[in-house]
């Protein structure tokens, strides 16, 4: 959510810090600030809104300085204003501190330290911990750091610096990501690996509960216990070229069209060795119960996975929120595999799942976009999805590279159950290779969804139908619709209608109905004709062109034939493309809609 940069080394700070804001925007913010060490004192600017407004206020009065951090905030705790934006300072002035995640145990943390004569000037859980750090920094900012968060209870990923050391900055991390790059002479911090992309494309990623010091060309690090340790550092995939727009007019568009590479890359060469980790064969082929945890738009293809699962490993496969898996108390033991989904690899719903389950003994495999995040490192194995780098808060590549992984993991664990042979495996394994030329084919009816979108962008609502392994495609519908236009959307099992939805339907309702030839044929047409019977607007998307498609719907989108696993992953494109020029044509903000962050480390 919250965006962190930090830099140290001979450049200006301030310009390598609002680079690095700048390429965090999609993770979603309200406020920026940073602070610069400029002539032995720490200077700060903080704005409210977007990044050219903190830039603006720089250009007029710029902070010459060598060392630095910035933030990017999306509130929490304390409305978004300056005062509440960070970085914040202790009573001194000497140390300026950046915090992403929150501080569960802020309140008497607080109490206590105004007791101690400290004084608070923003509302906001995180000056509780420059206040912290000042009341037991004696010297070693490194040390003080460490013994502070001793005291605190909550997530966090922080950057400190102090104006009597010119030379590093301090970070840590619980819960929430951080990264480290280095340069010769240079040193770098941020919550995510894009800030970082025009210096390095090595990283070393911290664990939960280390500590480092960061200084020009080197890095000190701690574990949780406080004890020295060697730094690793990973190389990413990326390059800066990917994060620009490439003539797009939003990157959710470009990202969009960067669908069938996606999913290309995430099925290429990886039949036979999926994951990398300590997951062997024999742990699959003892499992009695699957579940496939994860939030949002992950979810959704976590449920897609339940529909091709269940009926493949012949055992119970659940598809389960992050966020309520793991205060239900889960029937999770040792012959349970847990399936944790997410983009970002660092979603702390979906992160804790992990933990509560692990912790009764079920093994867990990660399916996740960001090389060396999290969850994968907390997991006994993990599928990366390589979609590459997706700037868009509102997920579009990373869902169907998600999609195609979910069904070649589900063959795989099938093989190790001893379902599959190798022969039936290799010949399942060349129905999925047809998936990127599907996912292009369904791109090509851009200029149809685009003239529904024209038609009805102004409509407050929409509902979606659908049945089957298509039900979750139509939850996905739904959520990119609310997510980028703002329209009030809901996704509903087809067979449910008569439930309630039924009663929303009125000539002035849209209603986008998936069908497929491959799931409940008949049944979904009945279901066609109760909306059809309220005079609902019927927008249909289908895979074939039937003489009862063509009576019922108002509007028909003809999508390419797939086998049932490749199924969601034709639907998939149109209706991200439905949602997108219909946000276009609102003239919302596509690419960091409002209140919306791309990856949630907070609960």
């Amino acid at each position: 959510m919250c965006g962190i940069v930090g830099y140290v080394g001979p450049r200006e700070a301030q310009d390598v810090i609002l680079e690095g804001l700048a390429r965090l925007e999609y993770r979603g913010y309200d406020s920026a600030g940073l602070a610069v060490l400029k002539n032995g004192e720490i200077a700060i600017v903080r704005r409210v809104g977007k990044i050219e407004r903190l830039r603006k206020a720089l250009q007029e009065s710029p902070i010459p300085g060598k060392l630095g951090i910035g933030h990017t905030r999306w509130a929490t705790h304390g409305l978004p204003t300056e005062e509440n934006a960070h970085p914040h300072t202790d009573c001194s002035g000497k140390i300026a501190l950046v915090h992403n995640g929150i501080i569960e145990n802020h309140r008497p943390l607080r109490e206590k330290l105004v007791s101690a004569g400290h004084t608070f000037k923003s509302q906001t859980d995180t000056e509780v911990l420059v206040h912290l750090v000042e009341e037991v920094y004696r010297g070693d900012l490194a040390r003080a750091v460490r013994e502070a968060l001793t005291q605190v209870e909550g997530a966090f990923a922080i950057a400190v610096i102090h104006a009597d050391h010119p030379d590093e900055i301090v970070v840590a991390r619980k819960g929430s990501p951080l990264v480290l790059g280095l340069l010769d002479g240079e040193g770098f911090v941020a919550s995510d690996a894009p800030a970082l992309l025009s210096y390095t494309r090595d990283f070393c990623f911290l664990l939960d509960g280390e500590v480092a010091r960061i200084r020009p060309g080197q890095v000190e690090l701690w574990d949780a216990e406080g004890q020295p340790k060697k730094p690793e550092f990973r190389r990413v995939p990326w390059d800066p070229l990917t994060a620009e727009k490439q003539g797009y007019r939003h990157f959710m568009e470009k990202e969009i069209h960067e669908q069938p590479q996606a999913v290309a890359d995430t099925l290429r060469g990886q039949l036979w060795s999926p994951w990398e980790g300590g997951l062997s064969e024999d742990d699959l082929r003892d499992i009695d119960h699957v579940y496939l945890i994860a939030c949002g738009t992950s979810y959704h293809a976590a449920l897609v996975a339940e529909y091709l699962w269940e009926p493949l490993l012949g055992i119970p496969v659940e598809a389960e929120i992050a966020s309520e898996f793991r205060y239900k108390a889960p029937a999770a033991g040792p012959g349970t595999l847990v399936v944790a989904v997410s983009q970002s690899g660092e979603t702390v719903d979906t992160l804790m799942a992990v933990r509560e389950a692990r912790g009764r003994g079920a093994k867990a495999l990660a399916v996740a976009n960001i090389v060396g995040s999290a969850i994968p490192r907390e997991s006994d194995g993990v599928l990366y999805t390589r979609a590459g780098l997706e700037i868009g808060v509102a997920a579009s590549k990373t869902f169907t590279a998600q999609l195609a992984a979910l069904a070649l993991l589900g063959l795989r664990i099938a093989h190790a159950r001893g379902l599959l042979s190798r022969e039936e495996l290799e010949e399942e394994f060349e129905v999925l290779s047809r998936a990127p030329a599907l996912v292009a084919q369904a791109l090509e009816t851009e200029k149809a969804v685009e003239k529904l979108a024209e038609r009805y962008y102004q409509k407050a609502d929409f509902l979606y139908l659908a049945r089957g392994i298509l039900y979750p495609l139509a939850l996905e519908g739904a959520l990119k619709l609310k997510e980028i236009s703002y329209i009030h959307a809901e996704g509903y099992p087809a067979g449910e209608m008569k439930h309630g939805p039924i009663a929303l339907i009125d000539e002035k309702m849209p209603v986008v109905f998936l069908i497929t030839k491959e799931e409940l044929w008949d049944k979904a047409l009945s279901n066609m004709e109760e909306v059809r019977s309220r005079r609902g607007i019927l927008i249909v998307f289908s895979d074939q062109d039937h003489p009862e498609l063509r009576r019922l719907a108002d509007h028909l989108i003809l999508l390419p034939e797939a086998p049932r696993p490749l199924v969601p992953l034709v639907f998939a494109p149109p209706l991200q493309l439905l949602a997108y020029h219909i946000a276009r044509l609102r003239g919302t903000d596509v690419d960091q809609p409002r209140n919306l962050a791309k990856t949630v480390t907070v609960e």
